[in-house]
């Protein structure tokens, strides 16, 4: 069969997309010299939204004006600039620095068009993929990007990384440069993974000349060669971090770069808290607030500025899964293992309160880790999901479970309250004359709720009624505030009781879902496997999700994992808006047209 016809196979099989063609002649290892078919796209499903040789995203004003400065608003400080590792922490908008091999347009559920990298092709019987990298393209210094850069980019972000890289990268076995402007990443054996040319292609690149003469996991203030749009200007750690527009940008011509990186310099101001931080905003400090408090949102609309056009509020929709915000149960504490005490404790968490009290009804209560999407789990399984279910390993793992708790929780808080004492006192624990709850030992039930200190004063006000409720069961539950350093040791470490933790997800999710929920990840030092999660039924759910072959077969697979996750009661699910709030200073303006995965600054300018 020839790789054209093989190409065709697989994109049929698993929904690869492609739109135009370069054909190059490469000898890949294992096969006869073959001519690959290199695309300038690729999407999950279906086809490209934008053909070969498009001039510009739908979404984008090709000719915005360039220049001005954007100024924005950061919390705590930064000491690396290497992102990539867990070891510091790197500053705001450090994403600016780097360009990946292929670029997601934000209108489409997963396609990808080409900047570094012009050209993908999938290799016979899915045994790899391969890139063809733009023969224009250059780092900030000037050099060129070359194959070499993309393979040491690969090995040294798997090897020397945060873990998630070694999550997302696990299925592939290496990556062989077979030219200047040709790379491979063979698949391990059997791999069954068709989200993983996409992954790749979504790789950031580091420069092999600059880094290989550093240590990779040493934390550095040094500034690093990147292959982004912006480069570092200025910095004072704890103060501010200023980007300046590269001029001599390879890519701001490409076609999926036009009408982005509009400001000549974007600037991040850095500030204590969130309270400083937004009389700096009124202040005209800085130009733009990303605004994820519902009571401040309400309160704008009556401020000066705004009722004069000076500062004006946006909020802009968008049709993406809310992911999960919540309390995280770390079932690492032996306090939290029995699942009817975290059934018990999430009794106690009264929203309806808090978005009638708090949030001005604003807010919609999170009932899913995959809420505002398709992929959300049906009160009942589907008969594809039930296929699902149907497809584990052993009889152990086919019983579907129950999330009726998530779902229909009693109204009344008393009645939630006795509910939740009744599975207390069926674990062993009871109330003492003085009203504390202890075990058999008269231990009490206390734990701590850790959060960063940039964002306390936000929090507070919310984990404050919760901590309240407890107190009726008898429970203590501490709050504890600590600065952004030593909160970011204790996650990584998992060295907390309770936090606040938001996992995001798209609409196609994939390998992330085992640094999330995986069980290898529950004790990998930096993972986001925050709540320790060890669930054979989940591991093997995430799997149908990762191999799914169908977007129909995808769905099911998530809905799927989505029960299991609700049933295990890992976090108390907190709450969603279908929109993102902005409240931006009136010389900033944007594009018309928001696209389903909402506004881009990038793409904004200033008049």
């Amino acid at each position: 069969m020839t790789l054209k016809s093989i190409l065709w196979k697989i994109k049929n099989i698993i929904g690869y997309g492609f739109i135009g063609a370069v054909f190059i002649s490469l000898a890949v290892a294992g096969y006869a010299t073959d001519t690959l078919q290199f695309h300038p796209s690729v999407t999950m499903r279906g086809e490209p939204k934008y053909p070969a040789g498009f001039s510009a995203f739908d979404y984008v004003n090709p000719q915005a004006p360039k220049g001005g400065i954007l100024k924005q608003s950061a919390f705590g400080s930064f000491d690396t600039f290497n992102p990539f590792t867990l070891n510091g922490i790197a500053p705001a908008g450090i994403g600016l620095m780097y360009d990946s091999l292929m670029k997601q347009s934000a209108d489409e559920a997963f396609s990808l068009y080409g900047l570094i990298a012009d050209g993908i092709a999938l290799l016979p019987q899915n045994k790899g993929v391969a890139f063809h990298i733009n023969t224009k393209a250059k780092f900030s210094d000037g050099t060129p990007i070359t194959a070499q850069d993309v393979a040491f980019t690969f090995h040294v972000l798997k090897e020397k990384g945060m873990p998630t890289y070694r999550y997302y990268y696990q299925d592939v076995a290496e990556a062989k440069v077979m030219d200047s402007q040709t790379v491979v990443f063979y698949f391990k054996d059997q791999t069954q993974n068709p989200e993983l040319p996409f992954i790749l292609s979504e790789l950031p690149v580091l420069s092999q000349k600059w880094w290989q003469s550093r240590d990779f996991t040493k934390t550095s203030l040094e500034i690093p060669v990147g292959s982004g749009p912006y480069v570092i200007d200025s910095f004072v750690p704890g103060r501010f971090v200023a980007y300046r527009r590269n001029p001599d940008y390879w890519a701001k011509d490409l076609n999926v770069n036009r009408g982005f990186y509009n400001f000549d310099e974007i600037r991040y101001e850095y500030y204590r808290d969130t309270t400083v931080a937004l009389e700096a905003f009124k202040a005209h400090a800085f130009d733009v607030r990303l605004e994820n408090e519902a009571k401040k949102w309400a309160q704008f609309q009556s401020e000066k500025d705004v009722r004069s056009g000076q500062i004006k509020m946006k909020a802009f929709e968008h049709h993406l899964p809310s992911g999960m915000q919540g309390y995280v149960f770390n079932l690492r504490r032996p306090i939290f293992r029995d699942k009817r005490v975290r059934e018990a404790i999430s009794l106690a968490f009264d929203f309806d309160w808090m978005n009638q009290n708090l949030f001005y009804g604003l807010y919609n209560r999170t009932t899913s880790f995959f809420d505002n999407s398709y992929l959300k789990s049906p009160d009942e399984p589907t008969l594809a999901e039930q296929a699902v279910w149907a497809s584990l390993p052993s009889e152990a793992m086919r019983k579907i479970p129950s999330i009726s708790f998530v779902r229909t929780a009693p109204e009344s808080m008393r009645v939630r309250l006795r509910k939740a004492l009744d599975l207390l006192e069926a674990v062993g624990w009871r109330v003492n004359q003085k009203g504390i709850l202890v075990d058999k030992n008269n231990q009490p039930f206390t734990f701590e709720i850790l959060l960063d200190s940039g964002s306390s004063a936000t929090w507070e006000r919310v984990v404050l009624p919760f901590a309240g409720q407890l107190k009726r069961l008898g429970i203590e539950a501490r709050i504890r505030s600590v600065d952004t350093i030593q909160y970011k040791n204790r996650l990584d470490s998992f060295d907390y009781d309770m936090i606040v933790a938001v996992w995001g997800q798209s609409l196609s999710p994939g390998n992330e879902q085992r640094y999330f929920w995986g069980s290898e990840s529950a004790h990998s030092h930096g993972s986001m496997n925050y709540s320790g999660i060890q669930n054979p039924v989940v591991d093997a759910l995430i799997e149908k999700v990762i191999e799914a072959p169908s977007a129909e077969q995808l769905t099911a697979a998530v809905q799927a994992l989505d029960r299991a996750l609700l049933s295990e009661v890992i976090v108390i699910p907190h709450w969603y808006s279908p929109a993102i709030r902005y409240v931006y200073w009136n010389e900033l303006t944007m594009p018309s047209v928001v696209p389903m995965k909402g506004t881009d600054i990038t793409t904004w300018w200033k008049k």
